[in-house]
């Protein structure tokens, strides 16, 4: 298994394809542990890393993974199988803003198109439990939404910008709680305010 993840973070370094810094992928494996999270869904499923090292925390858990890209989606089934968690995995091969989920969830992980967050956390909210969170992922993308943006290419301050406007959303919610934290590129977890204790 660990021969298996290191090939998936090995191949994302050389086709530059964004997966979980390692210390934030550490957090959220320890929060799905120390909260006993079962049910997961993730928008931005890339190679499939983020949704199998979920999966092998716990054979009870189940991940929906959802992603747009053909090619991405297939390397993910391929992973999938290659770790044996093909039975806790049900990826999508869909726009999030195609799929429709009756579900509900215990954690909701969003790791895609950074310029849709606000999009993506309105969508799927109303799948979200009473209990459970919102974890945001790439909230400091590279420390860019702490600094200037004047040498920035275009695309990147529009990115930057986009970001920018989550934080502030997440900040002014007023049905949702976020603690910000300052691991891997920046996460952020949201809880609903009426069931923080």
């Amino acid at each position: 298994m660990v021969r298996v993840l290191e090939e998936m973070e090995e191949y994302a370094r050389e086709n530059h394809i964004p997966i979980m810094q390692q210390d934030g992928i550490e957090f959220l494996l320890d929060y799905i542990k120390k909260h006993q999270v079962k049910r997961i869904l993730e928008i931005g499923t890339a190679i499939g890393y983020s949704a199998i090292r979920m999966a092998l925390v716990d054979s009870s858990i189940h991940v929906v993974t959802i992603e747009r890209d053909e090619t991405r989606y297939n390397g993910a089934l391929s992973n999938i199988k290659k770790a044996h968690v093909e039975h806790q995995i049900t990826p999508i091969l869909k726009d999030a803003f195609d799929v429709e989920l009756t579900d509900i969830f215990d954690l909701i992980f969003i790791d895609a198109a950074k310029a849709q967050y606000i999009k993506f956390f309105e969508k799927f909210k109303h799948n979200l439990a009473n209990n459970g969170v919102i974890v945001s992922d790439n909230l400091n993308f590279h420390g860019l939404t702490h600094g200037s943006l004047e040498n920035l290419s275009r695309n990147v301050r529009g990115l930057v910008k986009k970001l920018n406007l989550y934080i502030d959303f997440l900040k002014q919610n007023e049905e949702f709680c976020t603690e910000f934290l300052e691991i891997g590129d920046g996460i952020g977890v949201s809880k609903r305010v009426s069931s923080l204790e």
